[in-house]
């Protein structure tokens, strides 16, 4: 799942530590994406110190949300029926309509969580800014983060934006996709392709607006 999906499961949680955690993971990812880290393999190097406590618990939050939704019957059926729809606009490119599929329902789901009302972006935003970069400095040390300074400068940059708050225009998804392609191929799909995968955005939105929320029940009820 994407940043506002796995915030959903914590969106009312008052503890900062433990939303930055639920992002944690993906976030680190992004601003490095060699980065790999195993936290919750030595959770002895964070007891003792409550926020380290708490971005560790946020973190599993992470994975165990992750777990479920990549393995649910829902994460197979949408994918596969968007992966139908999305095909053709890449099958002269090195891009796999697969990976677009699973990248494409994850950001549709954050776009339907805001536009449903149903999470607070700013909200979100105020969380990760209330974090102590100190603490979150000592986690990632422990961690064996390598270079924390790339990530906080990047942290920075994804807090100041807001560009999570873009995700309620389908054609800013498109784009997000498009530039998450470029990291992986040498290509990038032309303003044709994007505007012919922001209608096909359009034709599935309705078509998983209709039990969207069923994943989400199913996730929680096993977080639980």
């Amino acid at each position: 799942m994407n940043f506002l999906s796995h915030f959903y499961f914590d969106r009312f949680n008052s503890d900062a530590n433990v939303v930055m955690g639920t992002v944690l993971p993906d976030l680190i990812k992004n601003a490095s994406k060699d980065a790999n880290l195993y936290p919750q393999k030595n959770e002895f190097l964070f007891k003792g110190n409550l926020a380290e406590e708490n971005l560790l618990y946020g973190w599993k939050r992470h994975l165990a949300v992750d777990l479920f939704f990549h393995s649910s019957s829902f994460f197979f059926t949408k994918t596969a029926e968007l992966k139908i729809l999305i095909k053709p606009i890449v099958e002269n490119t090195a891009i796999r309509p697969s990976f677009l599929a699973h990248i494409g329902l994850e950001l549709l789901l954050d776009h339907l969580l805001v536009e449903q009302n149903l999470i607070n972006v700013k909200n979100f935003y105020e969380k990760l800014s209330a974090v102590n970069n100190e603490s979150l400095n000592d986690f990632l040390t422990h961690s064996n983060l390598k270079e924390n300074e790339v990530f906080f400068s990047f942290l920075e940059k994804f807090i100041s934006s807001k560009y999570l708050l873009s995700y309620q225009k389908l054609e800013n998804i498109s784009y997000a996709l498009n530039r998450i392609c470029m990291r992986l191929w040498p290509e990038s799909l032309n303003q044709s392709q994007l505007d012919a995968l922001t209608n096909q955005l359009a034709i599935f939105k309705p078509i998983l607006k209709k039990d969207f929320m069923n994943i989400f029940e199913e996730i929680e009820g096993k977080l639980v």
